[in-house]
């Protein structure tokens, strides 16, 4: 009988991983037909050569070899540990989630259907029944209409490959000025069902309707009906309910009977892909040891226990069970961490032109921040090479920043030191934020005083400038596996929140996580979202120049972890701070096996001592 091992195989460079991944990030998408083989072929042979590709073809090869070590690890693992005692106790910590299950709370999760192409469509009705894109030739396309999509063309997709796709496909011009006057109007509708709704995003978010619905006598159905046909008259745009409403959209409601057993059936045969914060990265990661739909969660539980800083077990116990939190609250204010702007263009190579692609960019941010009241300490520039690869830089400052020419002069420095390169992306963010719209009066109880505890489950709502690279449901944007990133191997455009390790100096946008869906509610809910840490990459020649502070700090150096490898900037008490991190992680796994290894092993140990 094979073992756990031997009945996965890591799939090889030149087989389906490569074409599988050159499909895109959206391949969930809906109107997209369901056996994409063809499709997904089409692609990889129009691919080839581009820059795309190649990028695409690393990444591959990076993920495979770093999947080959992470099921050797697990084999160790399994080797030494008493299976069946992990997972009695993983069936524990299960009851424990299922006696705090709440099925009296109606949450909806709701999206408009194909936001961007919609919205095209209500200003230029000759689109309608036509396969069109909203994004260039040169660019990523961030929606496609549903004609289109018939023919694989999905968001994320790079526009070379959609019009080998798609010959006749049109390509819009974004407009998000007008995006954001219907996503205000969205927005006010749903504030009338739930004035604490959470926005996930300009054409999605959270309500709990529960309150509403006893005020009016509705039943969640009756209720969401309400809510779509209301949208619907008001701004002549459709809406749906995820993650049941995939499957009636486009325009569609799905109704899961609040009953235990009715949750378990739907998520059971439920494709791990399916999961919102599950990209295709970490739904490969989960393949490779036989997890594939909920369902199997069970099953490999006892793996994913012994792996828990690479796979979340909270995270995916809750997703097999269909469990996730009620609570809506909106966004902070004071949880904001960065705010950014950025710009995507056809790939540049020209100073000047890229340096007013930078300006522009600078003076959107600075207009932003006036707006919303921030200034920040840590500036960082992020670019995309031609070559579609993904780096920051960053530099910190003793004043609080935020004009125009504090982020252009500071952006330009740190970009020179990357000179010469050919860009396709341009971006700034900052970070370490001041609001400068809380009250001076306050003292110091201001640091005693909340709003609330913190969601566990927050996504911030982008900003205008934020959508000029977020793609239509891009689920490779968000996390929710702990210790495996999406974004180390897909590189989006919009980054996340980076916890910061003892040691560890480089700073990083962020960009909150998507909350992963629950099938407790009526359409869906908001469950725990967790960040991950995105490691620093090393850019090509000159890029590994360290980015210039204002403020210089003593015995700063480039130093290498002796235990895991990972390169950083700091000094020695640094330094010593992260090995004493390392060495504790490895400490508590360690003791971990140990603890969950047969008796009879144990007693062998203590006799040869």
């Amino acid at each position: 009988m094979p073992t756990e091992s031997e009945s996965v195989p890591i799939p090889s460079q030149d087989a389906a991983s490569l074409i599988k991944r050159l499909a895109g990030p959206s391949v969930t998408k809906a109107g997209l037909a369901k056996d994409q083989t063809e499709i997904n072929r089409v692609i990889a042979e129009a691919s080839k050569g581009s820059k795309f590709y190649e990028n695409e073809k690393r990444k591959d090869k990076d993920l495979t070899e770093r999947i080959a070590g992470i099921l050797k690890q697990r084999d160790e693992l399994r080797k030494n540990a008493d299976i069946p005692k992990i997972e009695k106790t993983v069936d524990h910590i299960l009851l424990d989630l299922e006696a705090n299950r709440d099925l009296s709370q109606i949450i909806v999760h709701v999206d408009m259907d194909a936001f961007y192409a919609n919205v095209e469509m209500l200003d230029n009705p000759s689109l309608a029944g036509k396969p069109f894109g909203v994004g260039s030739l040169h660019g990523v396309l961030t929606t496609a209409s549903y004609e289109a999509r018939k023919f694989g063309v999905r968001s994320g997709m790079p526009g070379f490959i959609a019009k080998k796709l798609c010959p006749d496909l049109i390509f819009v011009d974004m407009h998000f000025k007008r995006y954001s006057e219907m996503s205000d109007q969205i927005m006010t509708i749903f504030k009338q069902y739930d004035p604490n709704m959470y926005p996930a995003g300009c054409d999605e978010g959270y309500m709990n309707i529960t309150k509403y619905c006893e005020e009016h006598s509705l039943s969640a159905d009756d209720c969401v009906q309400q809510m779509r046909e209301r949208v619907h008259r008001e701004t002549k745009l459709t809406m749906l309910a995820k993650i049941c409403s995939d499957k009636n959209k486009p325009n569609g409601q799905f109704h899961l009977p609040f009953d235990r057993d009715a949750i378990l059936s739907f998520m059971h045969d439920l494709s791990i892909r399916k999961i919102p914060g599950i990209g295709r990265v970490n739904e490969r990661l989960l393949e490779s040891i036989g997890i594939k739909t909920c369902g199997d969660i069970y099953t490999h539980r006892a793996t994913v226990y012994l792996m828990d800083k690479y796979f979340g077990l909270q995270f995916l116990l809750r997703t097999h069970l269909g469990i996730a939190s009620n609570n809506v609250t909106p966004v902070q204010r004071e949880e904001r961490k960065s705010i950014g702007a950025e710009r995507t263009f056809s790939p540049l190579g020209d100073k000047e032109q890229i340096l007013k692609k930078l300006e522009e960019v600078a003076t959107e941010l600075e207009s932003d921040m006036e707006k919303s009241g921030w200034a920040g300490r840590t500036l960082t520039l992020k670019y995309k090479l031609d070559t579609y690869q993904v780096f920051t830089r960053a530099k910190s400052f003793d004043r609080w920043i935020s004009k125009k020419e504090d982020l252009f002069s500071s952006g330009k420095e740190l970009l020179m030191h990357e000179w010469p390169v050919k860009l396709r992306l341009i971006g700034l963010r900052m970070t370490k934020l001041k609001d400068l719209k809380a009250s001076e009066d306050r003292g110091i109880k201001r640091f005693f005083t909340s709003a609330g505890p913190p969601s566990p489950n927050k996504r911030h709502k982008p900003e205008p400038a934020e959508v000029d690279e977020a793609v239509d449901g891009e689920q490779d944007e968000y996390e929710t596996m702990p210790g495996f990133d999406e974004h180390e191997f897909e590189e989006a455009g919009l980054e996340i929140e980076i916890p910061q390790d003892p040691g560890a100096r480089a700073e990083s946008p962020s960009k909150p996580s998507r909350p992963p869906l629950s099938a407790s509610s009526s359409s869906g809910s908001k469950p725990v979202s967790s960040s991950s840490k995105v490691p620093a990459r090393k850019p090509p020649s000159k890029a590994r120049q360290k980015p210039t502070s204002a403020v210089q700090e003593q015995g700063v150096r480039d130093c290498t972890c002796p235990i895991c490898g990972k390169e950083m900037e700091t000094d020695n008490a640094g330094l010593n701070a992260h090995i004493d991190f390392c060495l504790s992680r490895g400490a508590i796994l360690e003791a971990q096996v140990e603890s969950l290894k047969p008796q009879s092993q144990k007693d062998k140990k203590g006799k040869k001592r």
